[in-house]
């Protein structure tokens, strides 16, 4: 546990912002089959799974970007490669993806707090809210805002710190929760406690090396850990 924590959970916690892939939604093999048939209809060769789960989490953008490096394209074929990406996705968006377990508890122990809930996350927004639909996650959701909601996308803070906004709280009394240094990284400089997942997709690091409050297994054990932090 972060030597921030003994501190940072006596705030009023008024509300969480959640991330979706690695987080709530196991997504990778929805990644794997857009991407591999981007590759294929584009006659290159393909990429396997664990390159792909450690390179989600950035946005479309820069997964296409690292996936063309990778297999050695040619960046001329990025624009034509994102948009059959796009395409793919949309097609396969939730056919292979499951929830975690204990998100649904999780999720229904921060509401039962009385707090607000936004899913926030670097995937489009539409296959955000399509994706929360399909999984039956979406009733627990205020608000859920993607990738092209903001002008910035984390690591950078401003979709958090706009997400607060959007809330009526302020930063220090909305937790994170996330799978990623880029969680972490969003959060700290925007001046929210963040707890993170120990299943995620953080690019093939360790998540206990990020600088975060805590780190859980499960997301049904957050209550816990907010009442050992609120009540010690």
């Amino acid at each position: 546990m972060s030597s921030h924590s003994d501190h940072i959970y006596h705030q009023s916690l008024r509300a969480a912002i959640i991330d979706l892939d690695g987080t709530m939604v196991d997504t990778l093999d929805d990644f794997v089959v857009a991407i591999n048939q981007t590759l294929n209809q584009l006659a290159l060769d393909l990429v396997d799974r664990a390159f792909i789960e450690h390179t989600i989490g950035k946005g479309p953008e820069y997964l296409i970007r690292s996936v063309l490096d990778h297999v050695g394209a040619d960046a001329v074929l990025y624009e034509r490669s994102l948009q059959l990406y796009r395409q793919h996705y949309q097609e396969v968006n939730g056919r292979h993806a499951k929830t975690y377990p204990g998100v649904a508890e999780g999720l229904s122990a921060l509401k039962a707090r009385n707090l607000r809930l936004a899913c926030l996350t670097n995937k489009p927004t539409a296959f955000a809210l399509s994706l929360l639909k399909q999984l039956e996650l979406n009733h627990y959701f205020d608000m859920v805002f993607g990738g092209d909601t903001f002008e910035r996308t984390k690591p950078d803070p401003l979709p958090l710190i706009k997400t607060c906004e959007m809330l009526n709280t302020t930063p220090s009394q909305t937790l994170v929760i996330g799978d990623s240094d880029n969680d972490a990284l969003a959060a700290r400089a925007a001046g929210c406690p963040v707890i993170l997942v120990s299943y995620g997709y953080n690019h093939g690091k360790p998540v206990d090396a990020v600088d975060a409050d805590g780190v859980i297994d499960r997301l049904d054990q957050i209550d816990r850990l907010l009442i050992r932090h609120l009540y010690a």
